[in-house]
Order: structure tokens, then sequence, then C-alpha cells
């Protein structure tokens, strides 16, 4: 779709306003109990407590196995392409369980969350107008112009497996049909020793009616979105988003369903129902520990060309989270632009009435070319790397705007986020970009041009502006607790450059 600066345009963009929700907020940084630390406990505390445990056996289960270990607890499950099961048992039983031979490893079923801090007549949004975070990455050009920046490639030909929430109900008022392969999506249910639901993919359409809409935002970050009747650029607007739904409505949930969803991905490729075209998996959540079964299915993957991108977490200097933090998984951190909540004046007569207002810098602001370190910052929850973890690289993830709904309903309402969340589906969709230029591209190839392409950001501060217009400095790898520790990886993406190092 052509698009002009015609005022009937700008009038929709003016009229749909987007809410900013702070960080702290939308990220969970605020202190609350996890379930995973909750379960951790009632182990500890009480033997009798039932948990969830995901098994990772050294070879194919045997009937006698199982009898072991149904009398153990109940084996709910089974992934046999990872020689894994998934059982609901007494916490004291667990040691009996990893003591066993045939176990590989054993761990209890690991919370995983998000919190984040009509129709459409068109085929994709690689005509939408830019936004501060495509720019920044150099996806786009410029402000109210459909400008791309990355030769012809626009993630056409990619799937890209978006493990999240789902989609909400009204998901076509907001995506193009096109752009969403509806024919695999799916949703797993279950997890945390669930006696009857196990791991088993839930009715056909449960993906499609997500009151979270966490994976709505993150799908708009890679194909673009509808701002009413303004089509916004996307990062890979032509790619194909297979919505997995793996959390659930609270937008929480176990790593045993994260890798029921990582090895439903690789199975689509294994088994050729992809065609040969290249597959992604954008992974915006994780949880404090490492869980052997999503290990497996992850080893899994990528041994099978599948190229997984992760978030980094939003603990800050506490470190990262898992599966973001495992070395095979591209891990990304969330940066922020100086040129945020400031008034950027553009254009004339009823653009620049609506560039004059400091609420719509993300569409007026037009991010320095060439692109400077000293103009972007690291967000204060962004994890840090600490010992045996590993962050490749930052993205856009303070203040992007995205479609939010707070109820369901056709209402169309419009968020910025801020979170790893928010960060990592800019770089997942660079990669779909870099993988319909090489459709052979691997996850260390794709880690080692993303990394290597990447602009550094030394260790340093800001002066940042706040949405109330205050002003504050944010620091990262200089003082205290936050001193000598990695924040951003090898630094800022950099689509263009990661495309020509791309053979």
């Amino acid at each position: 779709m052509r698009i002009g600066r015609k005022s009937g345009s700008l009038a929709l963009v003016l009229m749909v306003v987007a809410c900013e929700r702070s960080p702290e907020t939308i990220t969970g940084n605020a202190p609350r109990p996890s379930m995973a630390t909750a379960t951790s406990t009632a182990a500890a505390t009480n033997p009798q407590a039932t948990i969830g445990i995901n098994v990772l056996l050294k070879g194919s289960a045997t009937a006698a196995q199982l009898a072991e270990l149904n009398t153990l607890g109940t084996v709910t499950d089974e992934i046999p392409e990872l020689n894994a099961l998934l059982m609901a048992t007494k916490a004291g039983n667990l040691p009996l369980i990893q003591a066993l031979s045939y176990v590989a490893g054993a761990n209890p079923d690991a919370e995983r969350g998000d919190a984040p801090l009509d129709v459409l007549a068109v085929s994709d949004f690689t005509g939408g107008l830019s936004t501060w975070d495509m720019d920044a990455i150099n996806v786009t050009v410029s402000p109210f112009t459909p400008t791309r920046n990355t030769s012809t490639f626009t993630g056409d030909g990619v799937y890209v497996g978006v493990l999240d929430t789902g989609l909400l109900d009204n998901w076509r008022s907001y995506f193009p049909a096109e752009r969403i392969a509806t024919q695999f999506a799916i949703a797993f249910q279950g997890g945390g020793g669930a006696m009857n639901k196990g791991a088993v993919p839930s009715q056909p359409n449960v993906w499609e009616h997500d009151q979270n809409s966490h994976g709505t935002h993150v799908t708009s970050t890679i194909i673009g979105y509808s701002l009413g009747t303004t089509p916004i650029n996307g990062v890979a607007p032509k790619a194909k988003i297979i919505p997995v739904k793996v959390l659930k409505q609270s937008g929480f949930g176990w790593s045993s369903m994260i890798a029921r969803g990582i090895v439903y991905i690789t199975d689509l490729k294994m088994a050729g129902q992809l065609g040969a075209r290249p597959a992604v998996i954008n992974m915006s959540l994780g949880g404090p520990n490492l869980d052997v079964v999503e290990k497996a299915a992850i080893d899994l993957a990528v041994a099978n060309g599948v190229i997984i991108v992760a978030a980094a977490g939003n603990a800050g200097t506490q470190g990262m989270g898992f599966p973001g933090a495992y070395e095979p998984v591209i891990s990304v951190a969330a940066v922020g632009w100086t040129g945020q909540w400031v008034t950027h004046h553009f254009g004339s007569g009823a653009l620049a009435v609506f560039c004059n207002s400091s609420r719509n810098w993300w569409l007026c602001g037009d991010v320095a070319d060439p692109t400077n370190p000293s103009d972007f910052y690291i967000a204060p929850f962004s994890s840090r790397e600490l010992p045996g973890q590993h962050l490749d690289v930052a993205a856009p993830g303070a203040w992007t705007v995205g479609p939010y709904q707070l109820n369901s309903g056709s209402r169309l309402t419009y968020f910025f986020l801020s979170g790893t969340s928010m960060a990592t589906p800019h770089v997942a969709g660079i990669v779909a970009l870099m993988a319909q230029k090489d459709p052979a591209l691997t996850a260390p190839l794709a880690e080692t041009i993303l990394e290597g392409s990447a602009l550094r950001l030394a260790p340093g501060s800001r002066m940042i502006t706040n949405p109330n217009g205050s002003t504050s400095t944010v620091s990262w790898g200089l003082v205290g607790s936050d001193a000598g520790l990695n924040a951003t990886g090898a630094g800022l993406v950099q689509a263009d450059a990661a495309l020509a190092a791309t053979p």
C-alpha cells in the first residue's frame, strides 16, 4: 500500500493514542514471588508437595523404565524426539528419580514468563511508516516514509515461530491474514505437574483467543501492524508468523511447554512441512534456571537448522534468564534512545502540528545517520551477563509501541511497552532478513554475523527524558553492583550491516 502524507491518514494517527506503561509495571521488575521459587521452596520444606518434574533419559523409554517411574509418580507425557518425560510426583521423590541409572537429568518444571514491562486488505506492511526503533537498527530511514534500508530483503519465505501467549481475538485488525500461518498455529497447555493436562496440544483455535496481548505486541515488531488504517513498518514485514501459545493468559507458563513449542517448530522443519524455507524462533520469555528438557529441545532445534532468539531478561544486575543465557541461543538486551519523550519538529502543516508534541516522538523522531552510540543507553532493567551466562547483542526495548489491549473486545488500543521481550523480536526479524538472503544460515553463523556487525556500546551514562518530562541519568557497567558487568553483548544490532555481512 502506498502511503502519502494525507491529512486523513494523519488524523487517524492522531486519534489513536498509545498509552505508556512504566518499565517497572510492564516488565515485571516489581518484586513478586515466582512460581519457580515457590515450587523449590515447597520441595525443600515439604517433601510431600506434588510438583511437576521434567526427566531427560539416556535413551528411548522402555516399558520397564516407565513402570518404575510410575511407582515414583505419574508420567503425564512423553517427548520422544528428546527421550524426555514429564511427570507429576512428590517433591521428595526427585532425588530418587535423579539417581536412576537410565536418567540423564531431572529437575522441577521451571516457570517461564514474559511480563513486560476487521480484516486488512493488504498482504504486508513493507510500505509502512517508520518508527524510532526501526530507524535505530537501520531497517527504515526517516520519519513518515516507507523507505527501507534493507535492500530488497523483507523476510519473504522465512517462518518465524513466536512462542508466547498467542494472538488477540481481533488480530486480523492489526495484521494481514496472509502473514499469519494459521495452518501451523497451535497452543500447548499443562506443565507444572498438571495431572490431567500433561503437554497436550489444545483445541486448534485457542492460540487466537489470548487475553494477555504480549504475543500480539511481539509479533507487531516483526511484521509491522496497522495503527487504525495507517500501516507501521516491521523488521521483516513479509515473514510468516507461526503463533505457538506456550504461556497462559497470565503471561506465565512452564519450561516443559516451552520445550514442546520448540520441538513442534523443529518437527515442522524436519518433516518438510515448511518446505525448504528457513525457520526462526522468537522467545520473549525466560526464567531463572536452565531446564534439562528445554536444553535438549534447543540443542535439537539448532542441530536441525532452526535459529533461536530469546530475551536476556529483566533482572538487571541479578543476571540473565534462561533459555536466553544458554550459549546456542541468540540473547538480546534492551536499549533505549536519548531522543525519547522530547519534541521532534518535523514537516509542515498538519504534520508539523502533530509533531509539535513530545508524546509523538516515536513517529516524529529521526535517529541520526550514521547511528551514533552516544544516542543510546542500556535500560536499567535489562539483565547483565554473569559467569556461566552468554549475552549476545542489544536492540530497542525501552518504550516500543505496538498493539496491546487490557481487555478483550474489538476496540483497538496501542501501548508503549518496555522490556527485553520487546527487544527480542527486533533481532528475530533481522535474522529472518538474513535467512531470506542465505536460506542455509545456521544459528552459529547468524550469531557471529550479528555480533560482528553490531554497534558497540561502551559502559557509560546518559541523561534521558522520562514520560512526565523530568530527566534522569542511567548508567551501565560503571558503578556499584553494575561495575564491570557486560550489559550490551556485542552492542546494538544493525540490520543493514548484518545483511551486508551475510553471504
